[in-house]
């Protein structure tokens, strides 16, 4: 038997799948305004057929889409499970109070502000942007756009609210991935990240205030308010009780419940809202989880607004991130992604460029690989030994990994967070981006902070030592 002697990787190969992927995303997206699913079906092609031609056997590029699969296997399972809460939450009447009460209580001048800090507030302590986005999000949608805020200066909004808090709890998957593939503790990562994420919170904050001045109470149509409110009452039972279903799954997720079990308990709880309050059938409740919550009141905003959720509007989600994942899966167990990060690290001179070749390799991870987990993975096991030869601490990796993997998702479409806003805040990425104030603002603070110095810390001698001690033992 002859075996294939596999090539190394050079970065001219490396670079042939993920640039005629982005050439045929931009074609398909912005001029034939189709789905991103084609192109990245397209890129795993090309990336195949290269991996083929560097000595890969079939079965090892396969493997490797498998293993780029089962790295997206829980986001799949959470993506699901938030279709599934969408649905009944819904369909019980617990959005609808949601969404009552808020516009009772918030003026229009104040929404952006009041939302991104509710959402910073209940993100921070479930640990968890997704579950805020498709929960209060969702709700904050319904309530901004009743008030003739526009739907992508609302979801930038929830979406720098949500992102805060997942960044800054210690709850966050992504927050104790970074601290842990760096070696750092995960409370000092925390403490280093405070630097760039609570001045851009208030750089957003205060952008917000400023944009909403101009929906102050003389610009907003109250009869229309008023006549959706007549509607949600007329259809659903408004209830404050019915906040006890968010207040519950929040307080289970506080006392470390992890977020897919706590899912399922808000999920049973809308159920028993629908049925018990609502006065729905059990039919129409499970058709609920399937398909979605389905209303014609006669009032189109209402209807818009609640005529969605369910396990079926997740499917685009879900596929999206397998396919995605699989072109993901070949960049990097086939030594693209490598070659490439490799390529860019060369510039890497100094602290004052290493930290900002992190965050854009880390925003280049989420373009071509769709995945803020790999945009975390990959560049902390390109950059760890890197950051300790010269002399800098793994907390200025840990933050600059989060800086530019996890807020950056954001703006991809086709990574897996653009696909799942799509789907839960029904707003595009390329709608919501300038409005996602805190996702940008976060970086950008970050690589100016390096170019000056700022927050950037040092390691002594003996904990270099100790550091590449650490390291040559977590090697595999």
């Amino acid at each position: 038997m002859v075996e294939t002697r596999k090539k190394e990787m050079t970065f001219g190969l490396a670079v042939i799948p993920l640039v005629l992927m982005i050439v045929a995303m931009l074609v398909t997206i912005v001029v034939l305004e189709g789905s991103p699913h084609t192109p990245l079906i397209f890129g795993t092609a090309v990336a195949g057929l290269v991996a083929w031609k560097s000595g890969y056997q079939w079965n090892e590029i396969e493997e490797s889409m498998y293993k780029g699969i089962r790295l997206a296997l829980p986001a799949v399972a959470i993506i699901m499970l938030v279709g599934l809460t969408i649905g009944v939450w819904i369909g019980g009447g617990i959005v609808a109070t949601m969404v009552y009460y808020g516009l009772k209580l918030i003026t229009p001048s104040m929404f952006l502000v009041a939302i991104t800090t509710i959402c910073a507030v209940v993100s921070l302590a479930i640990g968890s942007s997704w579950s805020t986005m498709g929960t209060i999000g969702v709700a904050g949608m319904g309530i901004g756009v009743s008030m003739g805020i526009s739907a992508p200066m609302v979801a930038g909004a929830i979406i720098s609210g949500s992102y805060f808090g997942d960044k800054m709890s210690p709850l966050s998957d992504t927050t104790n991935l970074a601290s842990g593939l760096t070696g750092t503790d995960l409370f000092e990562h925390i403490r280093h990240m405070l630097y760039t994420t609570v001045p851009a919170l208030i750089i957003a904050l205060g952008v917000y205030w400023f944009l909403g001045r101009g929906f102050g109470s003389q610009s907003v149509n109250m009869e229309n308010i008023q006549q959706s409110m007549m509607a949600m009452n007329e259809n659903f039972v408004i209830s404050p009780w019915l906040l006890l279903v968010p207040l519950a799954v929040i307080v289970l997720v506080i006392r470390k419940v992890p977020a897919v079990p706590a899912l399922i308990v808000g999920i049973l709880l809308g159920f028993l809202c629908q049925v018990i309050i609502q006065g729905d059938t059990m039919s129409s409740t499970v058709t609920t989880l399937q398909a979605g919550f389905s209303i014609d009141s006669g009032n189109e905003m209402v209807d818009n607004l609640f005529n969605r959720g369910g396990l079926d509007s997740m499917m685009y989600t879900v596929s999206m991130t397998i396919v995605a994942m699989t072109f993901g899966g070949i960049l990097e167990n086939t030594g693209m992604l490598k070659a490439i990060v490799d390529q860019i690290l060369k510039s890497a001179k100094s602290a004052r460029s290493l930290v900002p070749t992190t965050i854009l390799s880390c925003f280049a991870t989420n373009l071509t690989c769709s995945e803020q987990y790999i945009s975390i993975v990959v560049p902390a096991r390109m950059y760890a030994k890197v950051y300790t030869k010269k002399k800098l601490h793994s907390k200025n990796l840990s933050r600059a990994l989060e800086d530019g993997g996890t807020l950056t998702s954001v703006f991809i479409p086709w990574n897996t967070c653009g696909v799942f806003i799509l789907g839960t805040l029904g707003v595009h990425a390329f709608e919501y981006a300038p409005y996602a104030i805190l996702n940008f603002t976060v970086p950008i603070l970050s690589m100016i902070y390096a170019g000056i110095g700022f927050s950037i810390v040092k390691l002594s001698d003996l904990e270099q030592e100790e550091m590449e001690e650490q390291l040559e033992r977590n090697t595999v």
